[in-house]
């Protein structure tokens, strides 16, 4: 199974664009079952203190770990560029799920591939590298093309990607991702 993440919680913003062409695209190609999960919806409560232990998760999250997370082989992370990194919201995830279920969640042997997203000219790239390198730190092989999207708001019309250019770098990613 493939989980493709919209990595932030903001509303109504790009990534989330992004991830459901990704989405849409991996479907059509694809006959592994593919979910896709907005940190959007993520519960309001599970960020606390006491998240850091198995007692103090919300069941929200659990169950979302449960559907998302843990049956999945493979996750495509869409992430856009905030303050030079990627959203705090999606390490405290992957951080809240590495508590319960360790050894099934983010871990040993899955394979991600990574897609940044920035309105600016790097396409995030400073927070797929801190990303790249915490993911290999739980054993998780990233795909070597990390995609940098740049300039999204000149990518879209109408909140559609139409970007040629944009759109055959993203097929050759996925052509690589369903091969990896």
């Amino acid at each position: 199974m493939i989980t493709v993440f919209s990595g932030t919680n903001r509303k109504n913003g790009r990534t989330q664009l992004i991830a459901t062409y990704i989405y849409e695209q991996l479907k059509a190609q694809t006959e592994e079952e593919v979910q896709l999960f907005n940190l959007e919806d993520l519960p309001t409560d599970f960020l606390h203190a006491d998240m850091y232990s198995e007692e103090g998760q919300s069941k929200e999250l659990a169950a979302i770990q449960d559907k998302y997370v843990v049956p999945a082989n493979k996750f495509y992370f869409v992430v856009p560029e905030y303050n030079g990194g990627i959203p705090g919201i999606l390490k405290a995830f992957i951080d809240a799920c590495s508590v319960r279920k360790y050894a099934d969640s983010f871990h040993g042997g899955k394979k991600a591939a990574l897609v940044g997203i920035s309105a600016g000219r790097s396409g995030g790239l400073r927070g797929l590298e801190y990303m790249t390198g915490f993911l290999n730190y739980l054993k998780i092989n990233v795909l070597p093309n990390r995609l940098p999207v740049s300039l999204i708001e000149t990518l879209l019309t109408d909140d559609v990607l139409t970007d040629e250019v944009n759109k055959k770098a993203l097929q050759e990613q996925i052509t690589e991702f369903l091969a990896f």
